[in-house]
């Protein structure tokens, strides 16, 4: 006799998945902004563009990367949403651009609900922090197709900027300042290399405390993805940012040249800024050379901003006042489309 067979039977439970949505509802509309016009349940998610004259759509996507397998070794899902939040607004406000809303993707093999509902509190907490709305996702229950335990994310982002303000770094010309925002730490790019050093090469242990660091290693390679959005918009109003750099896979060496002019290059001085102690235990840990460790990790720069020279020491104080760690890391000079380091 053949067995009656359903989706629940084949490892996707509907109803299980339709409680998870119930229970997020409420929360993800606290997100809304007034743009928003429609609400959780549909096909889609619609926004409507208000008060610009000539608009001009900014979209990105990205993930939380091989960071998330800390988050399986820790248990802890919390704050891995904020990453991914960052990981696309970040990139959208490089052009000037202010994130209207995000929507998200997330993939498991069992639907756990405790912990997907920690992971879309993180993402809430992300688009609160930069003031966009999370109007619509997807949560995806795929058997047999991830391992147990495991899960994937990725976010897309939507934002928007007046033509006439975009930023796109045309007008940067040598004698323009590089001006650093610190990173929290690793924010979420390396984590390959970081994980083969420390689990692998050194042998330590995710909740071992370590002495360099000050704290357990797993807090602080879990130190969310810092923010930048809401500072970089209140400063474009005071001032002639020309040109900026979220830095994330490729460090400094690969992120900051994608918006120099062909007739200009960036000297870094290193010794400029303070890097969380983290970046030196990998260092020495891996014996990674010192070029290596600027092409693969921020090195404690999170988001770079260049500005003319007569203004650096008063964006340096505001960002200060905004809540950043802010620095003159370097100078444009004339050259090739390069970073150079001094």
């Amino acid at each position: 006799m053949l067995k009656k067979l359903s989706y629940k039977k084949a490892g996707v439970n509907i109803s299980l998945g339709n409680k998870f949505v119930k229970q997020i509802t409420p929360l993800v509309r606290k997100t809304f902004r007034p743009e928003v016009y429609s609400d959780l349940g549909g096909f889609s998610g619609l926004f409507q563009l208000k008060k610009y004259r000539n608009p001009l759509l900014v979209s990105g996507t990205d993930g939380v990367g091989t960071k998330l397998k800390i988050a399986f070794m820790m248990d802890k899902h919390d704050t891995v949403g904020i990453d991914l939040v960052a990981m696309c607004v970040n990139d959208l406000v490089v052009t000037g651009a202010e994130p209207l809303f995000f929507l998200d993707y997330l993939a498991s093999g069992k639907l756990e609900l405790n912990r997907s509902l920690a992971i879309i509190k993180g993402i809430i907490e992300g688009c609160r922090q930069s003031g966009c709305a999370l109007i619509g996702g997807e949560t995806a229950e795929m058997p047999s197709f991830y391992e147990k335990g495991e899960y994937d994310l990725a976010g897309f982002a939507v934002g928007v900027v007046e033509k006439k303000e975009l930023i796109d770094g045309k007008k940067i010309k040598p004698g323009d300042l590089v001006l650093g925002l610190a990173s929290t730490g690793l924010h979420s790019n390396g984590y390959s290399l970081a994980r083969k050093i420390v689990f692998e090469e050194a042998g330590l242990k995710i909740n071992q405390h370590i002495p360099d660091l000050g704290e357990k290693l797993g807090n602080v390679l879990m130190t969310p993805t810092r923010i930048y959005v809401k500072t970089i918009l209140k400063l474009l109003k005071r001032f002639s940012l020309k040109g900026m750099a979220h830095i994330t896979g490729g460090g400094i060496t690969e992120n900051l040249p994608r918006v120099l002019p062909a007739n200009c290059k960036a000297v870094i001085f290193k010794k400029n800024w303070e890097a969380p102690p983290i970046f030196s235990l990998l260092k020495r840990l891996g014996k990674v050379e010192e070029g290596e460790m600027f092409r693969d990790f921020n090195m404690g720069v999170g988001f770079i901003l260049i500005v003319p020279e007569n203004e650096g020491d008063r964006v340096i104080s505001a960002a200060n006042r905004l809540g950043e760690k802010a620095s003159i890391i370097g100078q444009i000079e004339k050259g090739k489309k390069i970073v150079q380091y001094a």
